[in-house]
This record gives structure tokens, sequence and C-alpha cells, in this order.
């Protein structure tokens, strides 16, 4: 049965390596009859939360910028992939930031109900992964219809466009978007 799938790519970096596992990860949903969209950060204005929580209390938030309509794309995907670079052992601060926005999702009747992490590092030891899957645990931990499904990590991938030298980490990627 097909699934609406969001990837969000949460990488700025141009040749980016997570980038390059979110598209391989779209390719093998779209290959399966999935509705995928691509979403990238890159060129997005997101501001930081200023925790006001206004948006409990009216379901949207007072910033102006583009989170508002990413937001209607994950409340209305069945399936969201985050796709991020590891930096200090931790996801990337954009998508950190995403995350926090995303809190007037909280009280609204979402979609989404599997999550997925697609990550990268030049660290090539699985534990330079779990903090940002940890985190990530968290903002799922809020959404009690989602889980948090599973990760494909691409480790001691560092230089720009490398990923596509990976080919064990490119096809677990094609894998997962084929399995979504």
């Amino acid at each position: 049965m097909a699934k609406k799938v969001l990837i969000i790519s949460t990488s700025l970096r141009g040749g980016s390596n997570s980038d390059m596992l979110a598209n391989e990860c779209a390719k093998g949903a779209k290959e399966v009859g999935h509705d995928v969209e691509l979403l990238s950060l890159k060129g997005k204005d997101i501001k930081y939360c200023i925790g006001c929580l206004s948006c409990q209390k009216t379901g949207m938030c007072v910033l102006k910028d583009d989170v508002a309509d990413i937001m209607a794309k994950v409340k209305d995907a069945e399936v969201i992939v985050y796709a991020t670079p590891i930096y200090y052992y931790e996801m990337c601060g954009q998508m950190k930031t995403l995350l926090d926005r995303l809190n007037p999702l909280y009280s609204t009747d979402y979609s989404f109900r599997d999550i997925y992490m697609i990550a990268t590092a030049a660290e090539n030891e699985d534990s330079a992964f779990e903090k940002a899957y940890s985190g990530l645990q968290g903002w799922v931990d809020c959404f009690e219809k989602a889980e948090l499904k599973g990760i494909v990590i691409g480790g001691g991938i560092s230089a720009p466009n490398e990923a596509g030298n990976h080919k064990n980490a490119m096809q677990k990627a094609y894998e997962l978007g084929k399995r979504l």
C-alpha cells in the first residue's frame, strides 16, 4: 500500500553525504510506489523556538519563517525520514531547531506514524550515532501515535560527495526506502 513519505534532508553543506543517502532512500521508496517528497533545509529560513508556548493555545507558531510550510508537510506525512550529518556525536543544529519548532503539532491530529533517521559521520563507530538517535527518540516520544523505527548509518564518511563511494551505506538507504 502506497504511503505518503516525507524525507527531510537537514544538511546545509554542498555535496552533503546525508543528502546523498536521503536521495537513495527516496529512489527506493518511489520504486515501490510510495508518494515521496524530498525536502531540503538548504536555503530555508528557520528561526529558533523562543519557548513562549503560544502554539499550545493557538496551534500556530508566532514566528514567521519557512517552518509553517514544513510543518504542514510533516503533519500530513505518514512516514518521516530525517537525514542528518553527525556533528560532535549529535544531530546537526538545524535539525534540532526544526524539531523544536514542530511543537505546534503536539496537540494536532498528525498523520505520521513511522519515523526513521539516516545519518553520516566521519567517525566509523556505531556509537557515534547513538546520541543523535536518542535525541530523535526524545522528539518521537512526545507523539504517542508515532514510533522511531530505525536508522541507516554511514560511518567513515567525511569529505563532500564521498557517500557514493560507500556502496553499503547507499544500498542500505535505498533498501530503507523500499521497506517504508
